[in-house]
């Protein structure tokens, strides 16, 4: 059994556990003086209660907060959406895209991408829309958007908790967002507990921002035919995810024009989950700090952060980036009723952040139209991180 498969947001899954903890908590009292060896079973039965009331409670907090739908998300293993296909056979994707167009709904695929440049090898499920298996759509590039996962979650999040694949069909359909191909990465690739890259190339470690970026992107162009015009590119992400859209396309103006945040910061966070990422090096930690990007090495960049009103440092972040916006950086903020730092409050902006995205992109156009890159958007130059394959300078 996948781990995906074990739902962690299922009722009866929450009532299996409570009934488990009961029982436990129950065997206390009644087998306390019952035990021929006495302190060994007191022992295990106090440590299976304990662990139960644990588990029983994250649980609970999990099914509020909507954070993890399955096992595998929350392990960082779980990359399967339960209706997507294997990207690697051709016929059945095209047999089946072409079936959910006539329903009018996307299609979801899984693939292992290897990264020309970084040579690293991660899980990306893409979203297809029905347009993409329409013969009128053939000779047209297609927008993107690349849906970053928070930590530690995998693609799985985005299909089975945001349920984005839904979202898109709908806002398609309602033509307030044009068809556009999305890509849904691993950010972090495994290990992921104790692994949190924050999307930045580590220094003389793995070039996980080099990854996302220059790998994906030139892998969906050839591989996926989209389009190349910077403003057809848009990075979005909640939370860990919200702070590698600003950063990334900040980072990378010469290849994308928007970016969307929920929850999101200026700058990487340093815990007990986090990678030494810069080891000492300011240089390449102030080239990671939105706040100074936009200040110091201002492009044409739309930016869009959201953020709850009882989440205080993520509204603190977005102000410290406003104060240091120049143009032409464009900026624009969202406060909205939450309950606190939690996937359902970027589950609730879902429909809205589509509809900005959609006014702010450009639809299917034929190849070679549009493309910002010639209009002189280049790219700033990016220190050496040492990390394998790693954008620097003004590395294209």
């Amino acid at each position: 059994m996948h781990l995906s498969s074990i739902r962690l947001d299922s009722p009866i899954t929450m009532s299996i556990v409570v009934a488990v903890t009961l029982l436990a908590i129950i065997a206390i009292p009644l087998f306390w003086e019952r035990w021929k060896r006495k302190l060994l079973w007191r022992t295990v039965t106090i440590l299976c209660a304990v662990v139960s009331i644990v588990v029983s409670t994250g649980l609970a907090g999990n099914m509020i907060g909507g954070f993890f739908p399955t096992l595998g998300s929350l392990l960082g293993t779980g990359v399967y959406a339960a209706d997507s296909i294997d990207a690697e056979n051709p016929q059945v994707v095209r047999e089946v895209g072409a079936a959910h167009a006539k329903e009018g709904k996307g299609t979801v695929l899984n693939k292992k991408v290897t990264g020309r440049r970084t040579k690293l090898v991660r899980d990306v499920t893409l979203y297809l829309p029905p347009q993409y298996f329409d013969p009128a759509y053939k000779n047209l590039r297609f927008p993107v958007i690349e849906w970053i996962p928070n930590y530690p979650s995998g693609p799985e999040v985005v299909t089975d908790g945001y349920k984005l694949p839904e979202q898109l069909d709908a806002a398609i359909a309602k033509r307030v967002l044009p068809p556009v191909v999305v890509l849904m990465p691993d950010p972090t690739g495994v290990p992921k507990i104790g692994h949190d890259t924050e999307c930045v190339d580590e220094v003389n470690g793995s070039a996980n921002d080099t990854y996302l970026t220059a790998d994906l992107r030139e892998f969906a162009i050839e591989k996926l035919g989209v389009a190349a015009d910077r403003k057809a590119w848009t990075i979005a992400g909640w939370s860990s995810g919200g702070y590698c859209a600003m950063n990334l396309v900040t980072r990378h103006p010469q290849w994308y024009g928007q970016a969307v945040s929920v929850s999101g910061y200026d700058r990487a966070q340093m815990d007990a989950e986090t990678e030494n990422l810069y080891k000492g090096r300011q240089d390449v930690d102030d080239a990671n700090n939105v706040g100074i990007t936009v200040r110091l090495h201002p492009s044409p960049v739309d930016i869009l952060a959201i953020w709850g009103q009882n989440e205080k440092f993520e509204g603190a972040a977005a102000g410290l980036i406003r104060a240091g916006v120049r143009p032409p950086v464009r900026f624009q903020s969202w406060q909205v009723p939450d309950a606190g730092h939690n996937m359902n409050t970027f589950k609730s902006q879902i429909p809205d952040i589509l509809i900005w995205i959609g006014a702010h992109t450009t639809p299917p156009a034929p190849a070679g139209r549009h493309v910002d890159v010639i209009g002189g958007v280049q790219p700033w130059p990016l220190p050496r991180s040492g990390a394998a394959g790693a954008l620097a300078d003004t590395d294209q």
